[in-house]
């Protein structure tokens, strides 16, 4: 788990770069990334509570 959140932080901060670089492709790729590596969170989250 602790290395998911740490995975899902890397993914925030490397699409924030590439925004601020301007690159829009690499920043959604980045992001839907990151957004599936928050599902995974969520998912170990809801059977560890079960």
């Amino acid at each position: 788990m602790k290395k998911l959140d740490k995975l899902y932080e890397s993914k925030l901060e490397e699409a924030m770069y590439a925004q601020r670089k301007g690159d829009m492709k690499s920043y959604a790729m980045i992001t839907a990334e990151a957004e599936k590596i928050k599902v995974q969170i969520l998912e170990l989250q809801a059977s560890t509570k079960t």
